[in-house]
This record gives C-alpha cells, structure tokens and sequence, in this order.
C-alpha cells in the first residue's frame, strides 16, 4: 500500500449528501477481487448516460476535475452496503483523500486500509473547502497528515483529527497484510518453538 504523508492537489467538489457504496461503485461492478481496474466505473450511473457516453456537467468528467486527488462531500458519505470495491475505485481512480461532514463506519474504516485518508470535518469548515474545490484546478488544497492540518488554495488552515494507530499505518504504507508481515520474525520465532514443543501438532 502506497504510503501517505502530504498531498497537495485538485479538489473535486460533490455537494451531494448521503452518497451511498452503490452510487460509488453499482452492483454489477462487484464480479471482480481485483483491486485495479474499477476507477474507470466510480460514479458510474452519474458518469455515463445509459449508452456509456460521459455526461459532461458530473464533476469528474469536467477537464479541470479529471486528475482530482482529493473529494469534497457531503455528509454521511459511503453509507449503504458494506462494499470494499467502494475504496478501490475511489483509489484506482486517483483519489487520496475524501472530506465530509461524516463518514458511514465501515466505509471509513476501509480506507484507512486501502490508502485513502478519509477527514471529518465541521459542515461549516467543509463549505469553505467546498467552494475553494469549485474553483477548478486553479485552487489546490493540501493534506498535510502527519500535522493533521488541511491548507485551502487561498491559505486558510483546517485541523482534523485522526485515529493514533490509522495514522501510522497510513505514514507506513501498512495494510493488513502489512502489519502481519512487520512481525514475520516473532511469528517465524514462536512456530519454530512451537514445533520443538509440541512436534505432534
């Protein structure tokens, strides 16, 4: 997983409220394990009409917002069924980072693990974020994670706050499978002894 520490870029802005894993990623996107290769079907059904042709008003298909990094949303964002696909297309699209008033739980969680930094903000502070985003690519915003801070286009300094443990693992680069893989010698070390120990198991 791609570490995260700062990040400066386009900010698409999606005013939309409760969007859910199925407006994200549809259902019949969900075939594949692979975590590549859905970020062509992010918001598919507001992307593309019912002959696959963009939409030219949908944020992401406007030329200033087609190399988007960071989303600007409204509240209770990846609500809906608990999809995973949702965070991998959002990643394999190119976005890093999602600001909301609030997040759905299990959406929220899955970023982290996917290398997303979803940030929950005061609604208030996320207008002003909203309205900096729809500026175009004129305005970059950065994320600053490691100072937990977010900077508009025009200087203005947000702080937010983040989980300790999903800070570091997202500074690292540690998934799940990451942090297994950090205590390879303890857990080599302790089935060696167990073998020795107990050679009938």
């Amino acid at each position: 997983m791609d570490k995260f520490d700062k990040l400066s870029g386009i900010a698409a802005p999606l005013p939309l409220i409760n969007i859910d894993t199925d407006m994200i990623i549809p259902k019949q996107f969900l075939k594949t394990i692979k975590r590549s290769g859905l970020g062509v079907n992010l918001f598919d059904e507001m992307r593309y009409d019912d002959d696959g042709n963009e939409i030219p008003d949908f944020v992401l298909n406007k030329p200033q917002y087609r190399e988007a990094e960071i989303l600007v949303a409204g509240d209770n964002f990846g609500c809906g069924s608990s999809r995973e696909h949702a965070p991998w297309a959002i990643k394999d699209f190119g976005i890093r980072c999602v600001i909301a008033p609030s997040f759905a739980d299990i959406f929220y969680n899955n970023c982290f693990k996917n290398g997303i930094l979803p940030i929950a903000l005061p609604k208030e502070q996320v207008d002003v974020l909203m309205k900096d985003a729809e500026k175009g690519s004129n305005a970059r915003i950065e994320v600053d994670l490691e100072a937990q801070t977010i900077t508009s286009s025009d200087g203005e300094v947000f702080s937010f706050e983040v989980d300790p443990f999903k800070k570091h693992c997202l500074m690292e680069g540690l998934d799940d499978i990451g942090l297994t893989m950090a205590k390879a010698e303890s857990i080599d070390s302790f089935e060696a002894k167990a073998r020795q120990e107990r050679p009938w198991v």
